[in-house]
């Protein structure tokens, strides 16, 4: 008798101790889980989110991969990033959809999160190439009053990670607190955006172009790189506001910076200086290139009259100056070289008016 009772007593001794341990492992992932609700919401930057989510997530939750797709319809917030100088190409987990249509089979049941065995129709858009199929997904909407703004995909490669019968309580849960903090990361982002962005035409403004100026300069001369600049003006500016009114005048400014803007690399930056003149920072860009850029944008302007709200034809033209970054004198300063670049570019500019307007100068 004594015998069983000790042996009973050993059992639930252990079974005592595998439930302490079970309450101490279960107390830290609430743990973890806490701290990584914490970091998504301290998140105050759209880099620091997406780092959180594809880095800290995936280790708290035991997840092989996550993704992340947001609805852009307008390219809004492709643009924004860009311009704040985020490489979109180094983050393959982050996706953009212009469409719900491009959920492609999910797109119906995204009122609630979707899980299951992985296969290409039906989750691979959630997780193109280069990523390597989980073996099991969940694909959880991101809501925002009652609105779709993307969704958080999980991926595993364990087949029974995710079944279709799983409680999804913890997902949604989750993905409530992601989907605050990407609208509130992107709104701080627009903010940002606005604060460097001229209103009227929606290129960069001065205090941008400045800022960039120095970063450029800084890496053209630690990597010894190629730098150019363009200054450009709109010629006969003043006749066309005097002319046909301010309200054409910046229709002209618009159309100008769009055509400028096309002409383009992502890595350019455009910027309105002031009244009707643009600087174009042209990174990796030796002098001869950069004007065979600025006839492109000359003859861009040029050759097709802008049309106005009204149904106008308007015959507008630009006069460019080109400068490039030139040996650093002894001491000087990437202030002063930034000054002296600008100045040069100016000058040329001032040249090209001389000559005649309507042409591309490059300054020595």
């Amino acid at each position: 008798m004594s015998h069983d009772l000790a042996r009973e007593n050993r059992q639930l001794r252990e079974q005592l101790k595998q439930l302490i341990a079970n309450a101490q492992e279960n107390q830290q992932i609430l743990q973890r889980h806490q701290s990584l609700d914490l970091q998504l919401i301290s998140a105050d930057n759209f880099l620091a989110l997406v780092d959180t989510l594809f880095k800290s997530f995936p280790a708290t939750a035991g997840l092989d991969i996550v993704t992340l797709a947001l609805l852009d319809p307008l390219y809004d917030i492709r643009r924004i990033l860009v311009q704040l100088e985020v490489n979109l190409s180094t983050m393959p987990q982050l996706l953009f959809v212009e469409d719900e249509a491009e959920f492609g089979d999910l797109a119906d049941k995204l009122s609630k999160p979707v899980l299951g065995s992985y296969s290409e129709e039906a989750f691979g858009p959630m997780f193109p190439e280069p990523i390597t199929p989980p073996a099991s997904v969940a694909v959880v909407p991101l809501l925002r009053h009652q609105r779709l703004i993307g969704a958080l995909n999980l991926g595993s490669k364990d087949d029974a990670r995710f079944k279709p019968d799983m409680s999804t309580d913890f997902m949604e849960h989750m993905a409530s607190i992601v989907a605050i903090c990407v609208e509130n990361v992107i709104n701080n982002e627009r903010l940002k955006h606005i604060g460097l962005t001229d209103p009227l035409t929606g290129v960069n403004n001065r205090r941008y172009i400045e800022r960039r100026l120095l970063e450029e300069i800084g890496r053209s001369r630690r990597q010894e790189t190629p730098l150019s600049c363009m200054y450009m003006d709109i010629d006969h500016f003043k006749q066309i506001n005097d002319r046909i009114g301010h309200q054409a005048g910046d229709e002209v400014l618009r159309g100008v910076a769009g055509r400028i803007k096309a002409e383009l690399r992502l890595s350019d930056s455009l910027g309105r200086f002031g009244g009707e003149e643009f600087v174009v920072l042209l990174p990796d860009t030796e002098c001869a290139d950069a004007i065979n850029v600025g006839e492109r944008i000359r003859q861009s302007v040029a050759e097709q009259p802008l049309v106005l709200l009204n149904g106008e034809k308007l015959d507008v033209t630009i006069s460019v100056g080109v400068a490039a970054l030139v040996e650093p004198l002894e001491g000087e300063t990437s202030e002063t070289a930034a000054q002296h670049l600008i100045a040069r570019a100016d000058h040329a500019l001032y040249e090209a008016k001389a000559r005649g307007r309507n042409r591309v100068v490059a300054g020595t």
